[in-house]
């Protein structure tokens, strides 16, 4: 064989060593984006919304909204 020859070989040995690791790598992102979106749907609950019995008192003016006001 010729060096030519022998350079052919590596760089297209190099070419399929590349696409499959290419491969190799999307079906691994693929199977773990499958495995959280089926995870994902199986563990979603219902949550009911539960009213706070606290009051709210809204509006306060606390010390920092007076200097602001004053500032005005």
């Amino acid at each position: 064989m010729s060096k030519q020859t022998k350079r052919d070989d590596k760089s297209e040995f190099n070419e399929n060593r590349r696409n499959l690791l290419k491969g190799l790598t999307t079906a691994a992102v693929a199977g773990a984006v499958i495995s959280g979106t089926a995870h994902a749907t199986t563990n979603t609950e219902l949550v009911e919304a539960k009213p706070d019995n606290e009051k709210k008192t809204g509006y306060r003016e606390t010390q920092h909204v007076k200097d602001y006001y004053d500032t005005l």
